[in-house]
């Protein structure tokens, strides 16, 4: 593209590390800047009131506003397909685009689409959450043919808590996961400081790192018409086409 590249990107009002980590990722691209709007989530569960603030309607508000600032696609920074089902984030890009006219994408969209593109059937997870939550997220993978061979998790609840969680704390849970030779690890959850670890777990363990706020990148690259391997060092997925 020839024209600046901007990306608006949809946050979970209570995270602190997708932003810094988001524009950082953006910056090695040339002419390439994000842009975020945040609604409210701060709190990962399974009863009515932690699932209702998936509630479409306050995304897509948060997608309008977005739009006002003509970016060229809008990303969905957070994970909740994981456990709510893909089929929502499929429903909420189709809608995003019918309100706004921008193309859009999530971050476990990407993430699938970067599974399918590799062939990946055997994937391991590092996540924050709460075991009941977790479990949802293995069940469904199972049900597209992905089996979760490896994971861990850390039983937290509040949603700004997941980005105190320290780097070298999930590294070790990324090495103990690697022990049973998944296709890829993934991070998932885009308030954890893990996609600057993806250089260097890639090289120590030989397996891919499909860290959530990458993947949100790397799907909002595509889906405003630009190529993800202008970003470097950031891991591999990047190169994946």
């Amino acid at each position: 593209m020839s024209r600046p590249i901007r990306l608006g990107v949809l946050t979970p009002s209570s995270n602190t590390a997708l932003e810094p980590l988001t524009s950082a990722l953006v910056s090695t691209v040339p002419d390439c800047s994000a842009h975020f709007a945040r609604f409210r989530v701060t709190e990962i569960g399974l009863s009515a009131q932690a699932l209702g603030q998936f509630d479409d309607s306050k995304i897509l508000a948060a997608a309008e506003l977005l739009a006002d600032a003509r970016v060229d696609a809008i990303g969905w920074s957070g994970t909740s397909a994981g456990w709510l089902g893909f089929d929502t984030d499929e429903r909420l890009c189709r809608r995003i685009t019918e309100r706004t006219g921008i193309p859009a994408t999530t971050a476990v969209r990407a993430l699938n689409e970067l599974l399918a593109l590799r062939g990946i059937t055997r994937l391991a997870l590092v996540t924050p959450y709460t075991a009941d939550v977790q479990q949802r997220i293995v069940d469904n993978y199972r049900a597209i043919g992905v089996e979760v061979v490896a994971e861990r998790h850390l039983g937290i609840r509040v949603n700004h808590d997941f980005a105190l969680v320290e780097p070298e704390r999930l590294r070790g849970l990324m090495r103990e996961v690697a022990a049973e030779q998944p296709g890829a690890i993934s991070t998932y959850c885009t308030n954890l400081r893990a996609a600057p670890l993806a250089e260097a777990i890639e090289a120590e363990c030989d397996v891919p790192l499909l860290d959530t706020v990458s993947t949100t990148v790397w799907g909002l690259l595509r889906a405003a018409g630009a190529d993800p391997a202008a970003v470097r060092g950031w891991g591999r997925l990047f190169g994946w086409r």
